[in-house]
């Protein structure tokens, strides 16, 4: 049975009541949580674009937010199908449709602009994670038979005062999974050709810097933004340059769509 979601871990979805001016395009945003974390740690980003006047989905993917057994028996393919319904959803509202994404968010940004093409607009990834950053990840197809769990990645924040709402273990089953997609994402990043702005912090424990290197060289976009954080570490949503972000991305979308700022 699965465990009830943790307060503050629920979806957040809100529609657009009508749009900004006469001509001017109905947006919808898709936000993307990381992995093993939850809505929790999109939450305040989610509430500046719906206050910029977007329609904004923010989905729980499947496993997360609740007990991080719940994990075991979740995969890269149902976390992606969340977040694929959820975009299908907005595409049926929304004249352009963003996707944006923290960490495995980022990677599934990638992937929704890999398979999606013009129907994304433009994405915005915040420490996108393409590859493995540890050498025990290698380990993992074996490891994974032998122990249920490692101790958790979450709660990567500089700011005092502020944490993450993410589990304290990683099920090593779903980071098998997760394994998978990040080949799958990483081979097909030549077909990424929307307007790109990248976020990564300076120093992330989490997601090597060489990740944003490497979705900078091999995706096809010309209209790409790199920004480094330099007070943030890997949970940059919830960290002290959270409002660069919020404030980044909203200009992004504004530029994009052709709305000026």
């Amino acid at each position: 049975m699965t465990a009830p979601v943790l307060p503050g871990a629920e979806p957040f979805s809100h529609d657009q009541t009508e749009a900004a001016g006469q001509a001017a395009p109905r947006i919808g945003v898709l936000l993307c949580h990381g992995f093993t974390g939850s809505p929790q740690s999109l939450r305040p980003w989610a509430e500046h674009l719906m206050e910029a006047g977007f329609g904004v989905r923010l989905p729980r993917l499947p496993g997360h937010g609740t007990d991080w057994h719940d994990m075991q028996v979740t995969t890269w393919d149902d976390w992606y199908a969340e977040v694929d319904r959820a975009f299908h959803e907005l595409r049926a509202g929304y004249d352009l449709v963003f996707v944006m994404g923290l960490s495995m968010g980022g990677t599934l940004t990638l992937r929704l602009a890999e398979r999606h093409g013009a129907d994304v607009a433009g994405i915005v990834l915040v420490n996108a994670s393409v590859k493995p950053d540890k050498a025990v990840i290698k380990l993992v197809p074996v490891l994974k038979h032998l122990v249920p769990s490692v101790p958790g990645i979450g709660n990567a924040i500089n700011k005092q005062g502020v944490s993450e709402l993410a589990y304290d273990r990683v099920p090593l089953k779903a980071l098998h999974s997760f394994a998978g997609g990040w080949r799958t994402v990483q081979a097909d990043l030549p077909k990424v050709t929307q307007p790109t702005l990248v976020y990564r912090s300076e120093k992330d424990p989490v997601v090597h810097p060489s990740n944003s290197a490497v979705i900078l060289s091999r995706i096809s976009s010309t209209d790409v933004t790199e920004k480094v954080l330099e007070k943030s570490s890997h949970v940059a949503t919830l960290d002290h340059d959270a409002e660069q972000i919020y404030a980044g991305s909203v200009e992004f979308v504004r530029r994009v769509a052709g709305l000026g700022n």
